[in-house]
């Protein structure tokens, strides 16, 4: 996520996607619903960001068995991490071989989906906050706000 100048302490450039900014981490249920967020600065990597996610969640979700993950998490020694801390399987979802540009991926379109919904809100299109701690409650609250639109039309 792009940043602003008052963001600018704790922020990182990403060179493989060349932007300047934070990097939004979430764990979300099959139904695209948050559990745990995180955000890092853009530079750090997304193994660590996924280690600060998942971080003291096994007593929070006990039930929590498996991650499908995408590929930037891949690594054996992320995944012996999740086995070893919280008894859980990793599977790190890839794009079907030879297929170029873009394609739906299993599972993967789940979180895709819930970043676009954060997104739908314009104060979530660029990362304005000084702390990092301030631009995960502002998540929180965008999924809020959907939850309670969605319980609001139902009669």
């Amino acid at each position: 996520m792009k940043t602003v100048e008052e963001s600018s302490r704790i922020c990182g450039y990403d060179a493989h996607k060349h932007i300047k900014g934070r990097k939004r981490h979430l764990l979300v249920d099959t139904l695209g619903l948050p559990i745990s967020i995180y955000v890092t600065p853009a530079d750090a990597h997304d193994t660590k960001g996924a280690r600060c996610l998942l971080a003291g969640l096994k007593f929070f979700v006990p039930r929590l068995k498996k991650i499908w993950a995408d590929a930037a998490y891949r690594g054996q020694e992320l995944a012996t991490w999740c086995q070893t801390t919280g008894a859980w399987e990793l599977e790190v979802v890839e794009r079907p071989p030879g297929i170029r540009g873009f394609s739906v991926v299993p599972r993967r379109w789940v979180v895709e989906r819930t970043f676009s919904w954060i997104s739908r809100n314009r104060r979530m299109s660029k990362d304005y906050e000084r702390k990092v701690q301030t631009s995960e409650t502002l998540i929180q609250v965008a999924m809020v706000r959907l939850l309670l639109a969605r319980v609001g039309h139902v009669n």
